[in-house]
């Protein structure tokens, strides 16, 4: 069984999901982002291809949320973690139905508020945190420091 499933789009949310990385280094580790070669780039070779989408494209979400399903049932990991977009919201929704634990880091970019996916990713997962103190409320998001 799988440790960790880190999971994110390209870009910023895999620049940040790269800097809390060293936290599950003792635990088997698979990651999984929307950019070809990006794993590979980071030398991680445990690495998938997910297809990118937003909610401006619903056929592609579609089939992002279904391989992201298959490769978290494939893995079947203890825990999902992501820092967004929404290939990593449809992550932790799949870790859950499969009994992982799962976190989310909102990005350090949604200074003003949390991002969609933050919000939806709220409802569900185990640990849901933001990188501005200001953003942390009782029920959630919580504050636990900032990734940058």
């Amino acid at each position: 069984m799988l440790g960790v499933l880190a999971i994110s789009s390209g870009g910023g949310h895999w620049e940040q999901l790269q800097l809390v990385a060293p936290s599950f280094q003792e635990a088997p580790a698979a990651y999984a982002t929307t950019i070809e070669g990006l794993a590979e780039k980071y030398g991680i070779k445990n690495g998938y291809l997910v297809p990118d989408c937003n909610r401006n494209r619903p056929v592609d979400s579609v089939r992002c949320f279904l391989q992201v399903f298959r490769l978290v049932r494939q893995l079947r990991p203890a825990v999902v973690i992501s820092t967004g977009a929404a290939p990593g919201l449809f992550g932790l929704l799949a870790g859950k139905v499969f009994g992982a634990k799962t976190i989310w880091i909102d990005s350090i970019a949604n200074s003003e508020k949390v991002s969609m996916s933050g919000r939806l990713a709220g409802w569900f997962a185990d640990v849901w945190l933001t990188q501005w103190s200001h953003l942390e409320t009782q029920s959630g998001p919580r504050y636990w420091g900032s990734v940058l």
